[in-house]
């Protein structure tokens, strides 16, 4: 049984989480790469996130915002 699709504002909401991170780890001109280290992903999964293509566990989002120094409420407000 397929599950039903996402509402539109779910994904548009997702990149905004993305821009969101990417402003805040350009910020602090760390590349997508050391992001990538830091929380123990690869970078191609950070870049997935960035886009708003790849749905990020909230493990995930902990682990960036604790990487970049910011309240996990700043890259999801």
């Amino acid at each position: 049984m397929p599950s039903d699709p996402l509402p539109d504002w779910v994904p548009a909401r997702r990149r905004q989480i993305g821009d969101q991170i990417r402003a805040a780890r350009s910020e602090q001109k760390i590349s997508q790469e050391k992001l990538a280290e830091a929380v123990g992903l690869d970078r191609k999964t950070v870049n997935r996130i960035e886009q708003g293509a790849h749905s990020a566990l909230l493990d995930h989002l902990l682990l960036i915002a604790d990487a970049l120094d910011v309240p996990l409420a700043d890259l999801v407000d």
